[in-house]
């Protein structure tokens, strides 16, 4: 029997498996899709400054702690496997494209300096000079101003995820996919086996790391672990030489530089539930976006489109600890849109609480029988897309 089984190949069960397998245990994943069709294979790999500061939440210090891990982990992957995951800093640029965005912008750059990061303002001439490519936007008004954050990263989640699937396994973590599960075997508190077709998978403990279809084992691992479905859609083209030396934001839309010309563009953020695929208004929309921005993109070549299920909760938080009903069960879903940048810190978590050692981060804010009050963090993210939407046409 191994140590640990694993119920989930995206980010979150990656990594996990990784830190329980440097930390000498026997580990299985289980999962119907294989890593490069999870979600995380989707993500944009966008890393916004991740500083401590007194007042930092528990998202914040999660997200902290995950950012130092992440260097760390760039440079095992290098070594280990010859695979550079892009993991570089090459700055985001905000832009104010109106004026309920000038304010928010603003806001934003206050809150960032509090935090003790250097944050620039940036007027019109600023940001040509910043940004070339965006100098017809500036010249046309359209940008009223912006906010420059020079400490801001980007990965590849594709150069990371085939790094992390061609090294777990000479770690000794086994990979099971292309089979949905059927059940799940107990006896009395405890999680004895996985079933996934014909085949039966035990494990000493269980985790449960499957983002949005977390859903699907919420009757066994507790009630309170179901994330909400959000879909989000990128696009991406290709040009012959990169154009852009930043991360662009607007708002919750974005573009994202590699250094080969391709541009990532997104992103969309829907209540469709678990709604697969891409639409052709969205796309048609961010391809609008890109090239009102940069004229250049409008010569890019479409190279593909894809979409993404992300685990949106309540209040924002993860659910990150030991489950409600499993005396053998921990859970570790309901990261929205960071999973990719709180995964490490995530692995570390459900390590020490798996081995029983005394964790760097206090575990209890992302408890999953934890309380929830307030609004609904997901929902208000999509909202204020759906605003920015109706405010911007592009």
């Amino acid at each position: 029997m191994v140590d640990v089984g694993i119920i989930g190949s995206g980010v979150i069960g990656l990594s996990i498996a990784r830190e329980l397998a440097g930390r000498g245990l026997t580990v299985r994943v289980v999962s119907r899709d294989p890593p490069h069709a999870t979600t995380s294979w989707a993500a944009s790999g966008i890393f916004p400054p991740a500083p401590e500061w007194p007042g930092a939440g528990p998202g914040d210090r999660l997200t902290a702690v995950s950012d130092r891990l992440h260097r760390q982990w760039h440079r095992d992957l290098l070594e280990e496997t010859g695979i550079d995951n892009g993991l570089a800093v090459c700055g985001g640029l905000y832009l104010a494209v109106h004026e309920a965005g000038l304010k928010r912008l603003t806001d934003e750059a206050a809150s960032w300096r509090s935090r003790g990061c250097r944050c620039d303002w940036l007027a019109a001439d600023a940001v040509r000079q910043a940004e070339p490519s965006l100098s017809a936007a500036a010249d046309s008004g359209l940008i009223r101003g912006a906010m420059l954050l020079p400490q801001r990263d980007a990965d590849s989640p594709t150069a990371a995820s085939a790094g992390a699937g061609g090294l777990l396994p000479e770690a000794g973590v086994e990979m099971i996919s292309g089979t949905a599960i059927n059940s799940l075997d107990r006896d009395g508190d405890r999680l004895r086996s996985v079933r996934c077709g014909d085949a039966v998978h035990h494990a000493a403990a269980w985790v449960l790391a499957a983002g949005s279809w977390s859903n699907e084992f919420a009757e066994a691992f507790g009630p309170a672990v179901r994330p909400r479905p959000v879909r989000g859609q990128i696009a991406l083209v290709q040009l012959p030489q990169p154009v852009l030396r930043h991360i662009i934001n607007v708002g919750l839309e974005y573009l994202v530089p590699r250094p080969d010309g391709r541009v990532l563009i997104g992103s969309t953020l829907e209540d469709t539930g678990f709604a697969p695929g891409t639409t052709e208004p969205a796309i048609a929309r961010m391809l609008r976006f890109a090239h009102r921005l940069v004229p250049e993109l409008a010569a890019a070549q479409l190279e593909t489109t894809w979409s993404g299920i992300r685990p949106g909760s309540p209040d924002g938080l993860p659910w990150i600890g030991r489950s409600l009903l499993l005396s053998n069960g921990f859970v570790a879903t309901g990261h929205f849109r960071a999973g990719w940048h709180q995964s490490t810190g995530t692995a570390e978590l459900i390590a020490d609480l798996i081995t029983s050692a005394t964790p760097k981060l206090d575990p209890t804010p992302f408890a999953v029988g934890r309380p929830f009050t307030g609004s609904d963090v997901a929902a208000a993210t999509m909202q204020r897309a759906a605003d920015d939407m109706a405010a911007i046409q592009w």
